[in-house]
C-alpha cells in the first residue's frame, strides 16, 4: 500500500542551533503574526475611523499575547478538558505544541476588547483589520499542521491521499492542506477583496462578518474530511465538535454583515 501513497516523513524541526530546536510550526505563527502586523498597519491609513498604524504596532503584543494563552487554553479546555483538571500547569508547556483555533479567537477577541477600550479607539474598525488579514497566518499555520503530521484527515482512497506512520499505514485525506486552502488562501483572497474593491473599511463590522462566516463555512467543511475527535462519538447526526464550535462564528458573522449593510458607509 505504501508504495501507492506518499509516505509522511517530514521532519517537525526547520533547524538546530545548538541545544536550540527550530520548529516549522513555531517559525508559521512567527512570520504570520509579523506579516498581518505589517500589512494591517497599511490598512489603517485606509480606515476612516480613528485608528492609526501606530495602534497596530502597539496591539502586535496583545495579539501574540491572546493568540498563545487564548489558543493553549482551548487546546485543552475545548479538547483535553480532564487533563487541564488533572495537570492544568500542562497548559505552559508551549513547545509541545497543541493549539486550538476557536481558543485563540477567543484569546484574541479578549485582548482587541481592552486594547480598544484603554486605547478609546473603535472596537470594530481595529477587529475588522485583523480580521482581514488573519487569514494569511491562518495558512501558514495549516501548512505547519501538515508538516508536524498532526490534524490527519480520515481514511481515503484517493490517488492524493498521505500515509502518516506515526499513526498508522493507512492512506488519508492531507485536510491540513485543504483547510490550508479553504481557511487562509481562499479567505485571504476573500477579505483583500472586501477591503479594495468593496471598501469595507467604511462599513465597520462588515469585514469582521465576512471571516467569521467565510472560516465557519470553511472550518465545517474541513471537518468532512479531517478525523474527527474522540468527543465526535457523542455527537448527532455524525457532527464533529469543530463544526460545533464554528456555528457561534457563522452566526455571529451573519449577524455583523446584516447590521454592517444596513448602516451608511463612514467617511470620516
Amino acid at each position: 500500500m505504501e508504495d501507492q501513497y506518499w509516505v509522511h516523513e517530514l521532519d517537525p524541526i526547520m533547524l538546530s542551533v545548538g541545544p536550540i530546536d527550530v520548529r516549522w510550526y513555531a517559525m508559521a505563527y512567527i512570520i504570520g503574526l509579523l506579516v498581518g502586523w505589517r500589512l494591517a498597519m497599511r490598512l489603517a491609513n485606509r480606515s476612516p475611523l480613528a485608528i492609526t498604524p501606530d495602534h497596530l504596532d502597539r496591539f502586535l503584543t496583545w495579539a501574540v499575547v491572546g493568540v498563545i494563552v487564548g489558543g493553549r487554553l482551548g487546546a485543552f479546555l475545548f479538547y483535553r478538558p480532564e487533563v487541564f483538571f488533572q495537570e492544568p500547569l500542562q497548559v505552559l508547556r508551549v513547545w509541545e505544541g497543541g493549539m486550538s483555533f476557536h481558543g485563540g479567537l477567543l484569546g484574541v477577541m479578549v485582548a482587541m476588547l481592552l486594547f480598544a477600550r484603554l486605547n478609546k479607539i473603535a472596537l470594530l474598525s481595529l477587529t475588522d483589520i485583523v480580521c482581514a488579514v488573519a487569514p494569511f497566518g491562518i495558512m501558514l499555520g495549516r501548512i505547519a499542521n501538515f508538516i508536524n503530521g498532526e490534524h490527519w484527515g480520515r481514511v481515503a482512497d484517493v490517488s492524493w491521499a498521505v500515509i502518516f506512520p506515526r499513526i498508522d499505514l493507512l492512506p488519508r485525506h492531507p485536510s491540513q492542506l485543504y483547510e490550508s486552502v479553504l481557511e487562509g488562501l481562499l479567505l485571504f483572497v476573500v477579505t483583500m477583496l472586501v477591503v479594495y474593491r468593496g471598501k469595507g473599511l467604511s462599513r465597520p463590522g462588515l469585514l469582521s462578518g465576512v471571516f467569521l462566516v467565510g472560516y465557519a463555512l470553511a472550518r465545517m467543511t474541513g471537518e468532512i474530511f479531517r478525523e474527527p475527535e474522540i468527543l465526535a462519538q457523542t455527537l448527532p447526526f455524525g457532527t464533529t465538535w469543530g463544526q460545533w464550535l464554528s456555528l457561534p462564528m457563522l452566526l455571529g458573522g451573519i449577524y455583523l454583515i446584516q447590521m454592517a449593510v444596513r448602516r451608511d458607509r463612514v467617511t470620516a
